[in-house]
């Protein structure tokens, strides 16, 4: 079988400290460059992010890449506003949606795109994606990272995939575990987490919803879950891959909580508008995507975890709770996309609730 054209596309705003990284994590790959498009959305920065990619132009040509393409835009689209934007100009069958703060491993394409293609049911597939510090390699010239990038350090995994509970609690698999072989074996999850996710062209096509594939309500925060569970929804599987390697320098945090000292330290290092739109946008997602008869299935789980996560915030975040208005204003656009999500629905409620642990 032929190798396919690949899009790696990546919506970025003002990423001048990561690009040159994540660029030569991508001109390094082992998959033929004549068979890889670059696409660039610059969502209005205002740093040198836009003259670094635009001098990285030249090299990517010299590579004989299948197609390079930048758009400056005045307007922030966001991550997965700007990754349906850039849709407009992929012409791969798969489509690798790459954050700025991630570094490729040199086979991470080569080994995606072999596991992907032996199941056509499969829309989405996530790598084994490990922690890095960008502050340990500011002063390394990123070219010399990615001969040898396994050598980047510390071992220790930041997410391969998501996973859900009855409870509707989301976590990232193996998030702050130091790696012991203990993520080895290709797996299905439930779904795939944003930071470097690489997906069928076909399926996230597939998953317009009123006119959109992101959901433009959901703007920065907790898109990757709406996505995964819709394409869960639309009849996709998808897959956890560890020979897919990538590193991601997490923006929120690294941390694992070990009590609920830890749980508020964690917490409060998070900029309180993400902890907001986090709150708001998981709860719409559940709204728009899950069954009620799952929702009545896990009720007692949902209602404990509700009722302690209110709690929760009266005691040590009530400014979070300040999103209630927002969430019930979106709620008439929530069950319209709602209607039309299940009305195309093709996977069954009791295979959906098969994946929650």
């Amino acid at each position: 079988m032929a190798n396919p054209i690949v899009s790696i596309n990546m919506a970025v705003l003002n990423g001048e400290k990561y690009i040159r990284h994540c660029l030569d994590s991508v001109l390094a790959q082992s998959y033929p460059p004549e068979l890889v498009e670059i696409n660039i959305l610059d969502n209005g920065s205002t740093d040198e992010t836009i003259k670094i990619i635009t001098d990285y132009g030249l090299r990517i040509k010299n590579r004989r890449f299948a197609k390079f393409t930048l758009t400056k835009s005045k307007v922030n689209f966001g991550m997965w506003g700007g990754q349906e934007e850039l849709l407009k100009y992929s012409s791969g069958k798969y489509i690798v949606v790459l954050s700025v703060d991630v570094i490729l491993e040199k086979d991470f394409l080569t080994n995606a795109i072999r596991a992907l293609d032996i199941n056509p049911k499969l829309g989405a597939l996530q790598g084994k994606i490990y922690q890095f510090n960008i502050a340990d390699l500011i002063s390394l010239p990123s070219r010399a990272l990615h001969d040898n990038s396994h050598n980047l350090k510390p071992r220790v995994i930041d997410s391969c995939g998501f996973k859900i509970f009855r409870s509707r609690r989301v976590v990232n698999i193996g998030h702050g575990e130091t790696d012991d072989g203990q993520l080895n074996q290709a797996a299905e999850i439930f779904g795939v987490e944003g930071a470097a996710p690489i997906l069928r062209a076909e399926a996230l096509r597939s998953i317009r919803v009123l006119g959109e594939i992101a959901d433009h309500d959901l703007f920065w925060y907790g898109e990757d879950l709406d996505v995964a569970w819709r394409l869960r929804m639309a009849g996709w599987k998808q897959y956890y891959e560890p020979s897919a390697i990538a590193w991601h320098d997490r923006q929120t945090t690294k941390q694992t909580r070990r009590g609920l000292r830890d749980f508020i330290a964690i917490r409060r290092a998070i900029p309180l508008r993400k902890r907001r739109l986090e709150w708001r946008n998981i709860r719409c997602t559940i709204i728009k995507n899950d069954y009620i008869i799952n929702i009545l299935k896990d009720l007692p789980h949902i209602l404990s975890r509700e009722i302690a996560m209110t709690i929760y915030l009266l005691l040590f975040e009530t400014a979070v709770l300040a999103e209630w208005p927002n969430l019930l204003k979106l709620m008439p656009r929530m069950l319209r996309k709602r209607r039309e999500i299940m009305r195309h629905a093709k996977t069954r409620p009791t295979e959906i609730h098969s994946y929650f642990s």
